[in-house]
Formats: structure tokens, sequence, C-alpha cells
């Protein structure tokens, strides 16, 4: 058991965003302890690697590298490469196993690359109890999306020696109607999958909500508003004991504009 230092606030950016090294570089200078490059869009490792290399000193995390579409060796030496490179910056984000057996899948994989990753370097995608304990035992980092305070609450009391990292969708509208029609966007992708839906169920979220992407899911698993409002959300997750809160703007464009990173940035790390 074993923690991992991510800073207080990272920022979620996607590979397949246009000039996402030279967006990785301005959130960097913004305040941005931590960039975590999501692993969906995802189509090379290199991407990583782009990004380390247009920053400075920030962490770059994976959440997640899908371990179903890269496989061991080749993460094992693109870590290599950036410990030569940038020693101590890449942390490796894992996860997305499917099939029977998620959890073996997850273990196997790991086995692969313990001689070369060591566990204080990598955290874990983890929603339900079976992948918190896989992160406690073999990883440094649990990294849970679209929960509520309540979740990190009950999350942190099992995790006492593992970094508890929240990533926090976010949208800066203080429209109703537009702020969750926006919000509903990565919820009708994520909210799809099996895995999401059992926790969406365990967070206490009804059947018909959860089907139907109603206003309580919307408004409990995505913050939306005023800056101020945002600000309140992480501020929410860490009095409920995340050690890190990896904030993710959802925009109606294709990706988030640098300004509405600022805006949500000057409320958030002041």
């Amino acid at each position: 058991m074993t923690t991992i230092d991510l800073g207080p606030t990272g920022a979620v950016v996607s590979p397949a965003e246009a000039g996402v090294a030279a967006t990785a570089a301005e959130l960097e200078r913004i305040g941005y302890s931590t960039i975590w490059l999501t692993g969906g869009p995802m189509e090379a490792l290199s991407q990583v690697a782009d990004v380390v290399a247009a920053t400075q000193a920030a962490r770059v995390a994976t959440g997640i590298i899908p371990v179903d579409r890269f496989g061991a060796a080749d993460v094992a030496a693109l870590y290599d490469e950036l410990e030569a490179s940038a020693p101590g910056r890449f942390v490796v984000g894992l996860g997305g196993a499917h099939g029977a057996d998620p959890l073996e899948t997850l273990n196997a994989y790991l086995d692969r690359v313990d001689g070369t990753i060591p566990p204080s370097r990598r955290v874990m995608a983890a929603l339900g109890p079976r992948m918190m304990g896989l992160a406690r035992d073999r990883a440094a980092g649990a990294f849970p999306v679209l929960v509520t305070p309540d979740y990190v609450r009950q999350a942190q009391a099992t995790l006492p020696d593992t970094t508890l990292a929240v990533e926090q969708l976010v949208v800066l509208d203080t429209d109703p109607a537009t702020a969750r029609d926006t919000a509903r966007g990565p919820l009708g992708f994520l909210g799809q999958v099996p895995a999401y839906q059992s926790s969406f169920r365990r967070m206490g979220f009804a059947d018909d909500d959860i089907a139907h992407l109603g206003d309580p899911l919307v408004d409990g698993l995505v913050a939306w508003g005023d800056a101020a409002a945002l600000a309140d959300r992480v501020a929410a997750l860490r009095a409920a004991g995340a050690d890190h809160v990896a904030v993710s703007v959802v925009s109606r464009a294709a990706h988030p504009s640098l300004d509405e990173w600022r805006a949500v940035a000057e409320a958030i790390l002041g």
C-alpha cells in the first residue's frame, strides 16, 4: 500500500483535441498540477510522450490506458522511455478490461509490467469495491469518475494508504436546460456501460433516472453553473476525502476553449 503525489488539482484533456500538447502546456502554466489524458480517444502511446515533452514539471497521467487496446510490453517501454527523458513525471493509469473476469485480466496485465512500472507510479480506474481493492493492493491510487461526495467519503475510508484521485465533470453554464443538455453528452455514453450503471445504483440513483438521464442523476454527477458553483463541488469532494480532483470541462463545442479553462481555474485554483 502506497500513495502518489498528484498535487491538489488536475486537468483532463483528450488526446483527440487538435493541439493538445500546447493546451497541456498552457494548463500547466495556469496552475494545474497533473495533466490527465483520456484513454478512450487515444490512438497511440506517443501522444503521451508528446504531452510530457510539451510540459515542464507537471505530472502527466493516463486516465486511463485501456489494457485491451495497448499491450503491457508497449506501455512498459513507454514508461522506460519517459523515465529516461522526464524522470518521475509519467503516471500510468490503467483500466478498461472487459470479458468474463476483468479483475483477472488486470491482475495478469499488472504481473507483466511489475518488473518495469512500480506500483508507486500506477493508478487504477476504480468504481466498485473489487477495483478499489485492486488499486489498494497493486497501485498507488484509485481514479473513479462520475461519483458523488458521499461516494468519495465511503471510498476514502477503504483506502487509508492509497491516493484517491477523483475526476469531476464540470459545465460552465448557468442556464439549467442548456447546462444539463451539455452534461448529458458524456453521461449518455458512459451511462450505457454496465459498470457505471451499477455504480449509479450503489450511490442511490433511481433506475428511471439512470435509464433516461434524469435531472437528479445529471445534477448529482456533473457540476454546472458559474465558476463559483463548480469550485463548490470541487471543495465538497475535497471535504469528503478526495486527495486530488481532476477537472474535466465539458463544453458545447467539441473541446473546451482555453478561456473556459481559465475561468474555471480562477475559481478552483484561486
